[in-house]
């Protein structure tokens, strides 16, 4: 098998549709919430946390069961159903339309896979086996979660606010704006007025400023 491409994917407003409404199913439909899609699942019965969703507005719930011609037009779809036959089936028919699919808990018939997050703020960290050990992943991801910062969310924040206000300076990509970006990278990056970043920052800006 070739080797994976590692991506983050944009989601916005793309149409995503989940097969399934149990405990497995109704994380993948979460999930895609999170990244702001719109989500659709399919499935006669639901959970509790599907119907809420539902109930909130948050998803669209068809109440059945899944049908030939169900995938098109959608951007992404994840079979979830507990019968591997349906998964299999619902792949078969989205890739043949060239839609991105998944079928959970069963890698051949996958076209991404979930990885294991670490995730503070915006700061996201995936760890991805290929399919070959879940549970490796989900201990790498925790020894990670472990030694990562709990502020580190925070920090990033700082640091790209920072980002923004040296690019709206100097617009142009050049040595000294390379420089500076990394150096506003470093762990002393802090909402305080006085953080060595931001002074290094304010000092930047006023060079800008005199040529």
């Amino acid at each position: 098998m070739s080797s994976l491409f590692p991506m983050f994917l944009k989601l916005d407003g793309r149409r995503c549709l989940v097969i399934g409404a149990g405990r497995i199913a109704d994380g993948k439909a979460e999930g895609l919430l999170r990244a702001g899609a719109t989500v659709t699942v399919i499935a006669p019965e639901a959970n509790d946390k599907v119907h809420a969703l539902a109930a909130a507005g948050r998803i669209t719930w068809l109440e059945r069961e899944v049908q030939p011609g169900d995938t098109a037009g959608y951007f992404l779809v994840v079979a979830g159903t507990n019968v591997a036959a349906v998964n299999r089936a619902v792949v078969d028919e989205a890739r043949a339309a060239d839609i991105l699919v998944n079928a959970v808990d069963d890698p051949p018939y996958c076209d991404f896979y979930y990885g294991s997050i670490v995730e503070r703020g915006h700061l996201q960290i995936a760890i991805s086996t290929a399919g070959e050990s879940p549970a490796l992943a989900q201990r790498l991801r925790k020894e990670i979660d472990a030694q990562l910062p709990a502020d580190v969310g925070d920090w990033l924040a700082q640091v790209g606010q920072l980002r923004r206000e040296v690019i709206e300076l100097e617009p142009e990509p050049n040595e000294d704006r390379k420089w500076i970006l990394h150096k506003l990278a470093q762990r002393e990056t802090c909402g305080k007025d006085d953080c060595p970043s931001r002074i290094i920052a304010r000092e930047h800006a006023a060079e800008v400023a005199q040529k």
